[in-house]
């Protein structure tokens, strides 16, 4: 959440219920292959795979926030 809001990104992120988890977030391009990179840095331990799916942002979020 802070890696997310110190770069300008707005979304979410949660836990899903078989261990994945899942994040939506929109921002400038720059900032969230940044995001990405830290958060690779940070869990690289535990990230054994992703998929990224990009998409025109909807401007819906206001902050990021963990989901539950």
């Amino acid at each position: 959440e802070r890696a997310a809001s110190s770069l300008g990104l707005t979304g979410w992120v949660k836990n899903l219920r078989d261990e994945r988890v899942e994040i939506l977030c929109e921002g400038k391009e720059a900032a969230l292959k940044e995001f990405l990179e830290k958060l690779n840095n940070i869990f690289k331990e535990y990230i054994r795979d992703y998929d990224i799916e990009w998409s025109e942002a909807t401007g819906e979020f206001g902050e990021f926030d963990i989901r539950f």
